[in-house]
């Protein structure tokens, strides 16, 4: 049997660090979105006596990508064979488009798809491997989810579906071509104070609101916020400058997602959106406008809905 699916990126709409744990890992509260650049998994898998893994690597940037034992496409199918103690012989054909180091989720999307289509195809259920999911990687078991918007708690395995009707603004991309090391951000990471994190958090529930309510960006568009651009920007010029470019087109919403390197812009029409990508593209970074991840295409098929963006603004609350 093959199942093809989409893997959607992810922006972080809001990211606070909450506290370090005796583990060395950071604990968030973040707010995901789920967004339409993503990557296209075809896994064809049959049980067997023995198991076999291929995998195979294709699109823009997958010639930056190792097709061996340590890519997180390959362990997702190892894991689930493992947790399962089933043996097959499973074929992944990834064909990549978001980049790595990007702060967009991309390799984790990977990873979670793949527990999802081997769960599809062996009828498992996808509920058993949620743990499993979390020790590939923080970012995965967001994917798991169906829904666009999650606030995550934890390490980012804690999460809540924030359900959300649309319409949303548009999402215009800037990726600065540049890999930034999440280990790296972290390490230049300087706790907030309780209070700074009390206020944050307190920011972080009424944007969850705003999300939910369906209310236009100029009434929310203020609550954005990322703990790790202070560890980044001043650090990575390619970064800084896109940032500053953005912001100098006088576009409100900007920020960079998760530990970077990209950067967003939120904007309320196609058109403005379109007009920012005239501004901001050259050599020196890729500029990509997309949406908000509609998530009931996904199932079974690997389309996605990339026909609606913001029109009137409108709360639904």
């Amino acid at each position: 049997m093959k199942i093809t699916r989409f893997c959607p990126a992810k922006i972080n709409l809001f990211l606070e660090v909450t506290g370090k744990l005796p583990n060395g890992y950071h604990e968030l509260a973040t707010l995901f979105a789920k967004i339409n650049l993503g990557d296209l998994l075809s896994v064809s898998a049959v049980p067997a006596s023995d198991t076999r893994i291929t995998l195979q690597i294709t699109g823009p940037v997958g010639k930056f990508i190792e097709p061996d034992q340590n890519n997180l496409v390959y362990r997702a199918a190892r894991v689930f064979l493992e947790h399962f103690q089933l043996h097959a012989h499973i074929d992944l054909l990834l064909d990549k488009h978001v980049p790595t180091g990007a702060g967009l989720g991309g390799g984790s999307s990977d990873a979670a798809n793949t527990l999802l289509a081997l769960c599809e195809i062996f009828g498992k259920d996808k509920e058993s491997l949620m743990s499993k999911a979390s020790k590939l990687g923080a970012d995965v078991p967001l994917f798991m989810y169906q829904d666009t918007f999650l606030k995550g708690e934890g390490i980012g395995e804690k999460l809540t579906p924030i359900p959300s009707t649309g319409p949303w603004p548009f999402v215009v991309l800037v990726y600065p071509n540049t890999v930034v090391s999440t280990q790296g951000v972290f390490a230049r990471l300087q706790l907030p104070s309780q209070d700074a994190i009390l206020t944050n958090i307190s920011n972080l529930d009424k944007l969850v609101e705003y999300i939910r309510c369906t209310a236009p960006l100029t009434e929310w568009k203020n609550l954005l916020f990322n703990r790790l651009e202070s560890c980044v920007v001043p650090f990575t010029n390619s970064v800084r400058n896109a940032l500053l470019d953005l912001r100098k087109t006088n576009t409100d919403a900007v920020l960079m997602s998760g530990s970077g390197s990209t950067v967003f812009a939120l904007v309320e029409t196609e058109k403005d959106a379109k007009n920012l990508i005239q501004m901001l593209q050259n050599e020196e970074r890729t500029v990509v406008l997309t949406t908000f991840y509609r998530s009931s295409t996904n199932e079974n098929n690997g389309n996605k809905d990339t026909s609606y963006g913001r029109g009137s603004p409108q709360s639904v609350c």
